[in-house]
């Protein structure tokens, strides 16, 4: 489990292909500190590393195909910026919201605006039914994951919503690369998807 709370923002050196997996090598300051078998999210999907070089400050994880097919990680590339943030630890503080780092899908960043000091962003997604009914939405204050960023909704409507990033988050996150048409990954808030599994049932 994850707080949204992004530890890193760190370079991907490395792509490797092995069948429908990818392989990324993950360069990062917490690399020494990582031990195999261990979660870490990388743009809110949660991987388990499977190799470490604290000599190099490197890591690997391996990303399966449905992970590719539901996430902007097949996208990236060698020298592509990830977020990063290891799972959170029980006894601390939960700054963020509960984060499982199991992406629903990608969305489109469709308008990028200066304002006040921050930037908002807006992004697009494909909506269905079937999407609504699993509580695959927004609201407005609630919480959404963008790239494993915990955020707060701004404006909220039926297939895109928008979001207020402030300088800190767009220095240390990958945020600071989001231009429109860039592809961002979606989490949406777990206990919404609980409330509408029980409405569906209770129906």
């Amino acid at each position: 489990m994850f707080s949204g709370i992004v530890e890193e923002a760190a370079q991907v050196v490395a792509v490797d292909r092995c069948g429908g997996n990818v392989d990324l090598t993950v360069k990062a300051v917490m690399a020494p500190e990582l031990k195999i078998d261990q979660s870490v999210a990388h743009n809110g999907v949660c991987l388990t590393v499977v190799a470490v070089d604290p000599a190099a400050g490197c890591y690997r994880v391996t990303a399966v195909q449905e992970t590719l097919e539901r996430s902007n990680l097949g996208l990236l590339g060698e020298g592509s910026v990830v977020n990063l943030e290891r799972s959170m630890k029980m006894n601390g503080r939960l700054d963020g919201h509960i984060v499982q780092g199991h992406v629903d899908c990608t969305a489109r960043c469709v308008g990028r605006e200066p304002v006040d000091g921050s930037v908002y962003f807006t992004f697009e997604y494909s909506v269905s039914p079937e999407m609504v009914r699993k509580g695959y939405l927004t609201v407005e204050k609630g919480s959404v994951t963008v790239n494993g960023v915990s955020l707060t909704v701004c404006d909220s409507e039926k297939d895109r919503f928008r979001v207020a990033i402030i300088p800190y988050t767009l220095e240390h996150t990958n945020f600071r690369n989001i231009t429109e048409g860039s592809v961002v990954n979606l989490e949406f808030d777990i206990i919404g998807k609980y409330v509408a599994r029980m409405r569906e049932f209770a129906d």
